[in-house]
């Protein structure tokens, strides 16, 4: 009060204390959320992964909303502070692009105008017949996915283990079209698939250069920001013959010489759809057919006449996954093994009949070929929380049998990587994290070394491993431990396609670039 015991006014505009409460409590409240989800393990990562960007979104507007209009800052620093944000979400949004998702599905950002594989159109470049070897059978191919057997496996070289003293020696090293195909790999040619423009190519190139021989086109595309650009399926070459599947379903025979088109057929020209992550199915060729898994409208399994592409049977009423299929002999059958998205199942190589049936998963994404491990017993696994399961296949009548599950178990959950088994146990990639699983019951003996979603080939006793980084590593896994002996970097962005080894030759890619490695021999 003054002298004449009047209250003077307030000043106008006295400032305001910051209310503060609001902020701790979204902070603590988000925190608190993102620790919950992160503690979850039995989540998959890409569960927790999505939710935990879920959360942080959410409580950033929160804080945002809280900031512009509860706070009670001063008004011009409220509005510079906002808008001020919103033009660095502007600039950060022209900067930089979401350029897909890891295995784990965290995003991946790269500068625009970063040009990250070959775009170009190739014409097709014929070369002399004499400059592709055909006809032959040679110890050291690689004809198909996963390798001669189609399994991962291969007796192998005896490579070198000493990385330190001898390095691989990298051959060649270039860009190549988008995709997630493997290689192929006959005599002196290597060959995949790749995405070039509005392009889906599939190029033959000199194993010891890496200098293109041919190339097939076809107008399709297939892209998403999830699943990526172009083909991802691996070439299968058949004397002078390579078959391939595209994204959009488009499956080829082509001169392995000259790369000429002999056939082709349309998958989904019956008003079937173009999966989610594109058709992925590698062919599989067996009794003068090719079988592949496709998009149909009533079925998912169909076989072709290697010679014309002719139709000779279609099967599987469930819908198609994105394995591809084996040929294995259960129970003393010889069967084609096809993984779908709920359910596995046996066929007859002649007809497609089915054998047996089994329901499999959450109807999430399946995308590892069956493994083999007896006899009379075959493994599955996918990841997104499924994990894993033994049948074991047994005859009922002469053209009836049954499929019995043995185990179930989360302790190995693949989301794409091959699986192998040796001796009783099963190694692979858990969710990213390299596992070994007891084979008798599905329990779990180690889970250590985070490679994230590669490829690998058991190569001997040792095991050849892509991680998701482009590291190549190598390992030799027993049931006590995974004994990782030694690292190679070889690209440095996200690498999911299987790898090929012919002799001692290592040819890997991803959806920017290739590169042929010579692995040292031990003496």
């Amino acid at each position: 009060m003054d002298d004449t015991g009047i209250e003077p006014k307030k000043k106008a505009g006295a400032r305001r204390k910051l209310r503060l409460w609001p902020a701790i409590l979204i902070t603590a409240l988000g925190l608190g959320s993102v620790v919950w989800v992160r503690l979850q393990e039995i989540w998959p990562f890409q569960a927790r992964n999505i939710a935990t960007a879920q959360i942080v979104a959410v409580f950033l507007i929160l804080l945002v909303l809280w900031w512009t209009f509860f706070s009670r800052a001063p008004g011009r620093l409220r509005v510079l502070t906002t808008f001020g944000l919103v033009g660095a979400a502007i600039v950060g949004g022209s900067l930089f692009r979401l350029r897909g998702l890891s295995g784990d599905l965290a995003p991946i950002f790269e500068f625009r105008w970063s040009r990250s594989a070959l775009t170009e159109q190739i014409s097709i470049l014929p070369v002399p017949s004499s400059a592709v070897r055909v006809g032959e059978v040679s110890t050291n191919d690689f004809p198909q996915f996963l390798g001669p057997n189609r399994d991962g496996v291969l007796p192998g070289q005896n490579l070198e283990t000493n990385w330190t003293a001898q390095p691989p020696k990298i051959l060649w090293q270039q860009p190549v079209g988008a995709g997630w195909s493997g290689f192929a790999v006959v005599g002196t040619v290597c060959l995949t698939q790749e995405q070039r423009g509005e392009s889906e190519c599939v190029t033959a190139y000199d194993l010891a250069s890496g200098k293109p021989l041919w190339t097939h086109s076809d107008q399709a595309r297939y892209n998403t920001i999830v699943a990526g650009d172009g083909p991802r399926a691996t070439p299968t070459v058949v004397s002078n013959r390579v078959y391939t599947l595209g994204a959009t379903g488009l499956l080829n025979c082509l001169d392995l010489a000259t790369g000429k088109q002999i056939w082709s057929r349309d998958l989904l020209a019956d008003g079937g759809k173009v999966p989610d992550w594109g058709v992925a199915s590698s062919p599989l060729y067996l009794d003068d057919m090719v079988v592949v898994h496709g998009s149909g409208k009533a079925n998912s399994l169909f076989a072709f006449r290697a010679d014309d592409g002719k139709p000779v049977w279609e099967a599987g009423a469930k819908k198609a996954s994105y394995a591809s299929p084996i040929l294995a002999t259960l129970a003393g059958k010889r069967q084609i093994v096809a993984f779908n998205q709920r359910s596995v199942s046996g066929h007859d190589p002649k007809t497609g009949a089915v054998l047996w049936e089994s329901s499999w998963g959450n109807g999430n994404v399946t995308c590892a070929a069956p493994v083999v491990i007896s006899s009379n017993q075959v493994l599955f696994s996918s990841g997104y929380g499924v994990g894993s399961e033994l049948l074991e296949i047994s005859r009922v009548t002469d053209s009836e049998f049954a499929a019995t599950r043995l185990w179930k178990s989360i302790r190995m959950k693949s989301k794409f990587a091959h699986l192998y088994a040796r001796d009783g146990f099963l190694y692979g990639l858990d969710d990213g994290i390299f596992a070994c699983v007891d084979l008798k019951d599905g329990s779990l003996r180690w889970k250590e070394g985070r490679y994230g979603h590669g490829q690998g080939l058991r190569v001997g006793e040792l095991y050849l491993l892509m991680a998701e980084s482009g590291e190549l590593t190598l390992l030799r896994p027993t049931p006590e431990a995974p004994n990782e002996l030694e690292r190679f970097p070889v690209f440095e962005a996200k690498t999911w396609n299987p790898i090929a080894l012919a002799g001692d030759l290592l040819l890997v890619r991803n959806d920017q670039e290739a590169a042929c490695l010579r692995l040292p021999l031990a003496k």
